[in-house]
């Protein structure tokens, strides 16, 4: 196939806030000294934000060493946090628990990252960075053993890989560096992380799903900058998980659960356990007179520095959580994610046709964003042995090891985790009343999920019959509860035979098919450039 070929000097594929930050810091040193670059920006969903989602509660940081007048620029940080609460619910009881210094948000801000990242394509674009949304990037570009660019994906083809009326050839699209800034569980990064060995020696990363639902409550229930975490019910002592609460904006709250995806119950439903949450007598009263208006998922990094893999390859290399920087203990990862793109492009900048910009891992190491995680690498995996060792191990690290443990402790891989079914007890959730909690459906609806209905399916079985030989009859089909988006089901014949149906155009792109399932048979790739979910405000 013939393809339109556009050279540039990088090229950054995600636009989420560590590609952004790095395209920001390339145009600024190009203008600096007076070295233009050509910068091109790919970004899969509809426009940029539009398959953003997080807590969101931001550490400015990075942004003040990226943007030091950003407040003069309009910034959308318009709700500082006023006070912070760490929670241990029971069924009945809510117990307000010591906030853990690394919780602590004073100078901090919630925000919508979706609305973020639009922000920063605003000061990337009045810089000269191209910035190309509705291209989702689906091949990587090698000569000699060297990524040289990346292939962005076909649009107008149909489900039997013809194409149709509105077909359109995808680009080759070539670069002096190329930076993977995917976010999460990555498709490119996946094939250049096994191509180049990058986690070799390191931990597997570990994951938790995050869903979230935005909720418009009355005036006399918001409480701009109040800052809520829970840990405890409804998840059982075993597992790893546990809620956020945030009142920002004009009466809006910002309202999510995470699961750890290391979970062992093939009956959890992480959705179900979201819902069941809102019941509790101290989140449901928030919602009792309020109105639902947004909806969704995603995959987060949980590993920390132990996970992280080599953060280079001849041709490239990994920023933001495409690599793994979040900042578990703490909540968040916009600033070392963010401060991960400036410090690629810093990097990069002297030398834009090295064959392998070592010096990005090398400046990584000496930055602020590794002392961080190097100080909390022991509390994820501390919690691997249960809620209350776990908080008490964190106790005993954070204020008397302070960080500096002569120990670390080690992560796995979250779909070896999953027992039989057999060995577990399944779990009954209660009826949605429609108010406080909804199915799933309902709930998909908000997500403003949109494909092309004839489009080629994006979730991909390696074997189809492992599906009902492995996952149906020894795990009862995990996936058709931990997808929060009701991709996966069930379907049997007139002989009562089972099948697999996948509803791709439900998909919200969270990735937690590609992380959970059992047998790694399923595997996410990109959709058609501008399809999924469009959010909004998340």
């Amino acid at each position: 196939m013939t393809r339109e070929k556009m050279d540039f000097d990088v090229i950054i594929v995600g636009g989420g806030p560590a590609g952004l930050s790095a395209a920001i810091r390339l145009a600024q040193l190009g203008e600096k000294n007076n070295k233009p670059l050509s910068i091109c920006v790919l970004d899969k969903g509809a426009e940029v934000g539009s398959h953003i989602l997080s807590g969101a509660v931001l550490d400015p940081r990075a942004l003040q060493e990226l943007i030091p007048d950003w407040k003069e620029k309009n910034a959308p940080l318009n709700t500082p946090v006023t006070k912070d609460e760490f929670i241990l619910l029971t069924q009945k009881r809510s117990v307000k628990l010591p906030t853990p210094p690394q919780m602590h948000n004073a100078g901090n801000y919630i925000i919508s990252l979706g609305l973020f990242c639009r922000w920063l394509a605003q000061q990337a674009e009045s810089l000269g960075v191209n910035i190309f949304p509705q291209f989702a990037a689906t091949a990587m570009i090698y000569e000699d053993n060297r990524v040289c660019g990346v292939i962005t994906g076909d649009k107008g083809v149909n489900r039997q890989g013809e194409p149709t009326a509105r077909f359109q050839a995808g680009m080759a699209l070539y670069a002096k560096q190329t930076f993977l800034a995917e976010g999460c569980r990555g498709s490119l990064t996946k094939i250049v992380m096994e191509k180049y060995q990058l986690g070799q020696n390191k931990d597997p990363q570990t994951y938790g799903l995050g869903i979230k639902e935005l909720w418009e409550i009355p005036v006399e229930l918001h409480k701009p900058g109040h800052v809520s975490h829970t840990i405890g019910w409804p998840l059982d002592n075993a597992t790893y998980g546990g809620s956020f609460v945030y009142h920002f904006d004009k009466n809006l709250l910002a309202l999510g659960f995470v699961v750890g995806l290391d979970y062992q119950n093939p009956y959890l439903n992480p959705y179900e356990e979201f819902q069941r949450f809102k019941t509790h007598p101290s989140i449901a009263p928030l919602l009792q007179n309020s109105k639902r208006i947004a909806y969704g998922a995603r995959a987060l990094n949980e590993g920390g520095i132990q996970s992280i893999p080599k953060l280079t390859f001849p041709g490239g290399l990994l920023v933001g959580c495409a690599a793994g920087f979040v900042n578990v203990p703490k909540i968040k990862g916009i600033h070392n994610a963010m401060k991960s793109g400036i410090i690629a492009a810093e990097s990069v900048f002297t030398d834009l046709q090295v064959s392998e910009c070592t010096l990005y891992a090398d400046n990584m190491k000496t930055s602020w964003v590794w002392k961080e995680l190097y100080k909390v690498r022991n509390i994820r995996p501390a919690l691997n042995w249960g809620l209350w060792p776990g908080l008490l191990y964190s106790a005993i690290d954070t204020y008397i090891f302070r960080g500096a443990a002569p120990w670390t402790f080690h992560n796995h891989a979250d779909n070896k985790q999953t027992k039989p079914a057999a060995q577990c007890k399944k779990i009954d959730y209660p009826k949605h009343d429609n108010r406080i909690t909804f199915d799933l459906m309902n709930s998909l609806f908000l997500a403003n999920v949109q494909y092309e209905e004839d489009q080629p399916y994006h979730l991909k079985l390696e074997n189809r019959q492992v599906a009902i030989d492995i996952n149906l009859k020894i795990y009862a089909s995990p996936e058709t509860r931990y997808c929060p988006a009701g991709v996966y089901e069930i379907l049997y014949n007139e002989n009562n035979m089972p099948r697999l149906q996948i509803n791709g155009g439900n998909c919200i792109h969270c990735k937690a098919c590609d992380i959970k399932d059992p047998t790694q048979n399923i595997t996410w790739t990109p959709s058609e450039g501008g399809s999924g979910p469009l959010y909004e405000i998340m």
